[in-house]
């Protein structure tokens, strides 16, 4: 009874403040273990020996977990003082030079900001992902497209059926808006300055080829990428933060032939079809304002839009619409996929969405008009 008595006052954790010729010292011995009540420093060396490191000698320690660590740091932080772990054991001096690291970092100024060279490779790091996860996407809808044309796919009738619709129809009534406003200022901004030189009859011209060819594709693309593109990056943004999209792929399902197909299908479709109409409502506009504010002659303007109608404008329209709605569903359909898993990561997608259908559809704008001005078309 006596040596058990003995050997738990021997494990008992101790803590005693010493004095020597180099300052204050803390000794520590025993198990300390679900234990953190430490002494206060005493204040008569305190006040002398403030700059100096608070020696912590606990070469007598016999066990100990983070609740000691915890009660010198804050030990350390009270006393303002930094803490000498030098006769610690390794753990315990581990855990406390990690503490003294992340308050350094924290701290105002301790952290230093990267160099102009470091800032440069993490932007060109950032970037190079994010171009690598979209060669991977459209590696990826090629070859869902691949498999759709020989009759292979896992896609739906139903969904390309729902997408069609939501690409579609649900959309006119913003396409009629937006169409035949521009086709409004274009007639008249057109007419305006025809009008110095007495050739008002050439509006139909003016008004045909440019929304045709240029007008009615560029500006469905842009109502399609705020509309459609930025609702297919929310739903499948949606999908893969409530992890739906990590229980296809848990059944052997592929989310590109299941989300992303039917929907850069629906768009394929059903753009040249949007662009077309948009050409009809704006060459209307056109119509209203050189017929009704310039007077000129509904049968001459009629004659010199069917003239100005040709083959290969109809198709060079109809050919950027197409690539247009493509290039949306792609912006919308990649943003969602690689969205992250909270509702601010959703709309952060969404809005990256619109801004890179947007870019891509003014970057392919400029190619496509520049090679058909270099073919003569």
């Amino acid at each position: 009874m006596g040596d058990t008595a003995d050997s738990a006052k021997a494990n008992e954790a101790q803590a005693l403040w010493t004095h020597d010729e180099q300052g204050p010292l803390l000794r520590l011995s025993g198990d300390w273990r679900g234990k953190s009540r430490l002494p206060a420093r005493p204040d008569t060396t305190a006040s002398a020996t403030a700059t100096l490191p608070l020696r912590i000698d606990g070469r007598a320690l016999e066990a100990f977990d983070s609740s000691l660590a915890a009660a010198l740091w804050a030990l350390s932080r009270s006393a303002r003082a930094p803490l000498d772990t030098r006769e610690l054991p390794p753990a315990l001096s581990g855990m406390l030079d990690l503490a003294a690291r992340q308050s350094a970092g924290d701290a105002p100024g301790g952290r230093r900001r990267p160099r102009w060279l470091t800032r440069v490779g993490l932007a060109w790091q950032a970037r190079y992902r994010r171009t690598r996860d979209t060669l991977a996407f459209t590696g990826d809808l090629l070859t869902a497209v691949y498999r759709a044309m020989r009759g292979s796919t896992a896609m739906r009738g139903e969904d390309l059926a729902q997408q069609l619709h939501a690409t579609g129809p649900a959309t006119l009534p913003i396409v009629t808006l937006i169409s035949f406003l521009v086709g409004l200022i274009i007639a008249y901004m057109g007419a305006a300055q025809l009008q110095r030189l007495g050739a008002q009859a050439f509006m139909a011209d003016l008004v045909t080829i440019g929304v045709v060819r240029e007008i009615a594709a560029l500006m469905t693309g842009i109502m399609l990428a705020g509309r459609v593109g930025a609702a297919f990056a929310a739903q499948i943004g949606s999908m893969q933060a409530n992890e739906e999209i990590d229980a296809l792929r848990a059944l052997g399902l592929n989310p590109v032939e299941h989300l992303v197909l039917p929907r850069v299908l629906a768009m394929a479709l059903m753009a040249p079809l949007l662009t077309t109409f948009a050409a009809v409502v704006g060459m209307l506009a056109g119509l209203l304002v050189a017929v009704g504010i310039f007077h000129v002659e509904l049968l001459d303007y009629l004659y010199r839009s069917s003239k100005a109608i040709t083959l290969a404008h109809a198709g060079i329209g109809l050919l950027k619409g197409t690539v247009y709605g493509v290039l949306v569903a792609m912006a919308g359909c990649r943003q969602g996929l690689h969205a992250g898993r909270s509702a601010q990561a959703v709309g952060e997608a969404t809005t990256a969405a619109v801004v890179q259908a947007i870019i891509w559809i003014v970057i392919a704008a400029s190619a496509l008009t520049i090679a058909f001005q270099r073919l003569g078309w």
